[in-house]
């Protein structure tokens, strides 16, 4: 089989493939092994380094930073998403008095980082008389910045869809919210899903600018364990990059799994339609006239000569 992308690759294509494959390997290999050299060197394996994480308390420490790292994604996820589903609504109405303010609000919460986000609720808002606690600044952070962007993906989505969706529900008598709810957006979120799912990933990673306003999540507690006896601090930051590491892609797996799920759907099978959409050729419809009364009858096997109807 040929590839519609590019030919099938020669001898020397593929000769010259494998010499650049395994001139990445060895120098990658390279880098890896100058690295753990200098960590030998400088002494990072000693056992004095790393005797901070011996102990149960330091563990239990790790776990109750992880729960409140947890604690902020879950609630900013959700948040993200109610947000996400509200703009990109906004953005796709047919009046300018809803769609301008909304896109203006979307581009804004998009342009702020999320760190000046925290940095203003946290540091700036006490200034005139609000005081906010560091898990809420952090939560309503990630859910101003990552619901607009996922607006933005979700808008991305619907619009992408082919126009005989919509017209296929307007056509069934479906008002613009019911095409909105029941055709497009479960097409669009289905087909923008691996993006919503890297944008949360996103938003759990991004959960560390908390160590800034002295919120006690995992980024926090290792630059607490940094100033302990031996300055451990490329230890913690490999033990909790790998905790981080380890939520991505169990997030990621997540993920998948979900979109395997919804690709067996019935729901997804047959046709550009995905959940809820409609297909008009094979929607019934009731027969308005003694023809297709007829040829419905026959269609069915029902039909009988003797009751057949008659016009007046």
């Amino acid at each position: 089989m040929t590839s519609v992308l590019y030919d099938v690759p020669g001898p020397r294509a593929i000769l010259r493939n494998r010499i650049l494959g395994v001139a990445t390997v060895v120098a990658v290999l390279g880098v890896l092994g100058f690295i753990g050299y200098r960590f030998a060197v400088t002494g990072q394996f000693a056992p004095d380094r790393w005797y901070v994480f011996s102990f149960s308390a330091v563990w239990m420490n790790i776990l109750r930073a992880l729960g409140n790292t947890l604690a902020a994604f879950g609630l900013a996820a959700v948040g993200a998403i109610i947000l996400g589903l509200v703009l990109a609504v906004g953005r796709l109405s047919d009046h300018a008095v809803i769609r301008v303010p909304v896109a203006a609000i979307t581009e804004l919460f998009r342009a702020i980082p999320v760190l000046i986000f925290m940095s203003l609720m946290y540091y700036g808002l006490p200034t005139v008389g609000i005081r906010m606690e560091p898990y809420w600044a952090v939560v309503i952070a990630l859910v101003m910045y990552n619901g607009s962007v996922l607006a933005e993906v979700i808008r991305a989505g619907v619009e992408s869809l082919p126009r005989g969706q919509k017209e296929a529900g307007y056509a069934i008598g479906l008002r613009k919210s019911g095409v909105m709810r029941l055709i497009l957006m479960p097409q669009a979120i289905r087909a923008m899903l691996p993006v919503i799912i890297a944008q949360l990933v996103v938003t759990l990673k991004d959960t560390a600018l908390g160590f800034i306003i002295t919120y006690p999540e995992l980024l926090y507690f290792a630059k607490q364990l940094t100033s302990q006896p031996g300055r451990p601090i490329l230890q913690a930051g490999i033990v909790i990059g790998a905790i981080y590491i380890a939520m991505c892609l169990l997030l990621s797996w997540v993920a998948t799994l979900v979109e395997k799920r919804l690709r067996r759907s019935p729901g997804s099978r047959g046709g550009t339609g995905g959940a809820g959409a409609v297909d008009p050729l094979h929607h019934p419809v009731a027969p308005t006239t003694d023809t297709e009364l007829i040829a419905a009858q026959k269609g069915a096997g029902k039909f009988d000569p003797g009751n057949a109807p008659t016009s007046i």
